[in-house]
């Protein structure tokens, strides 16, 4: 009889490890996922998402209270004030961890005391799809794996990457300035182990199947906790060969699409997302032929976007647009334009010129942001990332500075993203509009910090109870905004896209449900002046009835016009599917 998930599994093993006996892999993998050999697939392109879906991105402590763990705090405040607008939970690692705010792990298997318990994290995802980090490129120099490797015992004594210092690593892409090899004292001498990000983080060999074995077994842990959603971090770096670029390897791209078979057969609801931030063209590899990631983060629309409002002029994000393949279906993009991590400028190569990307490095520098560098091939510090908090990143515009346009901007960015092909995600300083935290990054050291601040519940029910306050405007706003969306079958993530030409002020596009009985007209100003749109170049039907999803406003005469304040948006529907 044969067996197709152990021959497709077989196949991709044989591509990362031809020297080993695959087929015995094979079957330690399936017995190690809980899988039979011959079990059924699920649905070719299924599409594991709509309209409905909006992510939220949060630490497990961003949100606080005095005498309960900050899992219990996050879970009252996703109950009390976002139940009704989002429908997945990203939370950032909430494992045991080093440095890096989690993203140095110690135990891959444990939730970090201080935040609470499985059972917090259980809960939580039994009200919302729950996403967490798959941290697989690396783990802490301090985990007892680790330790293991200093002591050369198992498990961990050849789990993590060793380089040699003689060998040609001039090729090798880094997202840091710090040395890339770094000198260890084991028991049986000293070894330089492959630190791509930090001396803390130490890269992990997937050369060695042992390590596969012991990720698809965290895997198989996650989805018994509830977690349906896999974020995999850093991935495009996961496989090293001394002499090549380190990144983007074809064993990478094998290693994803063995644990997406191996995850999906589980668990056919389950999605994979890979975290890539690399140049667009390098980004898109990762869809794969359907087989790799059911989604990719868009990394060039945050750096993007932010470069249309405070210049003004949408030529790049347009360009952008259309450039961009409709994903199969299957799969989708992840749309942020803010996160945990700084605005990456790797993702604006061949978007932006040299001139274009510092005059944007210099208007969110005037905006209290801060700049941090990677090491390129050749030895030269380069930008790699703007850390800075969205809605001040949004304070005023490249030529004239701060204006008093900044909250009108700001919400004019998550118009954009929102109607945008693929899932939205906000990032939960942006959902608050939470602004710089210099104090946090003096407190910490790390630039980064800028966008990580803490929010204690009860200051926060207050700024969000305060119809003055930015936070409350912003917040409310949003949430109104989603609630449209959530209700348009034209905003699915895979419903048809197309980008209308209305000048370099107004970024507009069209989207049309899957069923082709809505079309919605897309169209942002996204200057700080009046801009008229006619009616006629965006060619609405004649025997349908238009009206703006924001405001209300019926369209009657289809041969007129209609005036946009500066930053204001209009979702031009010719169904009537508001809140």
């Amino acid at each position: 009889m044969t067996q197709p998930l152990k021959a497709k599994l077989v196949s991709m093993l044989d591509v990362v490890y031809p020297e080993l006996d695959c087929d015995f892999l094979a079957e330690q993998l399936l017995i190690t996922m809980g899988l039979e050999p011959n079990q059924e697939p699920p649905p070719a392109h299924q599409n594991n998402w709509d309209e409905s879906d909006v992510v939220l991105i949060t630490y497990a402590d961003t949100v606080q209270r005095a005498d309960e763990k900050p899992l219990q705090t996050l879970h009252r405040f996703l109950g009390d004030c976002l139940s009704d607008t989002v429908s997945s939970v990203h939370i950032l690692p909430f494992f045991p961890y080093s440095s890096d705010d989690g993203f140095s792990v110690m135990d891959y298997l444990a939730v970090n005391e201080s935040h609470g318990g499985w059972e917090d994290i259980e809960a939580i995802a039994r009200d919302y799809k729950l996403m967490a980090d798959l941290v697989i490129n690396h783990m802490s120099a301090r985990s007892r794996w680790f330790e293991n490797f200093r002591k050369r015992v198992d498990p961990g004594k050849d789990y993590f990457f060793e380089g040699n210092p003689r060998d040609d690593l001039s090729a090798v892409v880094r997202p840091r300035t710090s040395p890339l090899l770094n000198p260890v004292q084991t028991d049986d001498g000293e070894r330089y182990v492959w630190c791509t990000f930090s001396e803390d983080q130490v890269d992990l060999n997937f050369a060695n199947p042992k390590v596969l074995i012991e990720f698809v077994s965290i895997i198989r842990r996650y989805l018994e906790r509830g977690i349906i959603i896999f974020r995999l971090d850093a991935v495009a770096f996961l496989w090293k060969e001394p002499g090549t670029p380190c990144i983007h390897l074809q064993q990478t791209h094998e290693l994803i699409k063995i644990l997406r078979l191996l995850i999906e057969h589980h668990s056919p609801d389950a999605v994979v997302i890979t975290e890539t931030n690399v140049p667009n063209r390098e980004n898109l590899t990762y869809f794969g032929n359907a087989n790799e990631a059911h989604v990719i983060y868009n990394f060039s629309l945050p750096p993007l976007l932010i470069n249309t409002l405070v210049t003004g002029d949408c030529k790049h994000l347009k360009t952008w647009l259309m450039s961009m393949p409709p994903a199969q279906m299957g799969t989708t993009y992840l749309n942020f334009i803010a996160s945990h991590d700084g605005v990456g400028m790797r993702p604006t190569d061949g978007l932006l010129t040299e001139e274009e990307k510092q005059r944007l490095i210099n208007t969110m520098d005037s905006f209290g942001g801060k700049v941090s560098y990677r090491r390129t091939p050749d030895g030269r510090d380069q930008p790699y990332e703007i850390n800075i908090a969205l809605y001040d990143a949004l304070q005023g515009t490249a030529e004239s500075g701060r204006d008093h346009w900044q909250l009108q901007r700001f919400v004019c960015a998550h118009t954009v993203m929102l109607a945008l092909e693929g899932i939205p995600a906000f990032y939960i300083h942006s959902l608050l509009a939470t602004e710089n935290d210099l104090e946090r990054v003096e407190h910490t050291g790390r630039l980064r910090s800028i966008n990580r601040s803490q929010w204690q519940l009860d200051d926060l029910e207050k700024k969000l109870a305060d119809p003055l306050s930015h936070h409350s405007k912003a917040f409310q706003e949003l949430k109104r905004l989603i609630a449209i969306r959530r209700k348009q079958p034209a905003f699915h993530p895979n419903a048809t896209q197309f980008t209308l030409h209305l000048g370099l002020q107004l970024f507009g596009f069209w989207r049309q449900s899957m069923r082709r009985d809505q079309s919605v007209f897309c169209i942002h100003n996204i200057s700080n002046e009046v801009q008229q749109v006619a009616l006629g170049d965006i060619n609405l039907i004649g025997t349908d009835h238009w009206q703006d999803l924001i405001s209300g406003m019926t369209i009657d005469d289809l041969s007129g016009s209609i005036t946009l304040k500066p930053y204001q948006s209009v979702w031009l529907s010719n169904l009537e599917v508001t809140v």
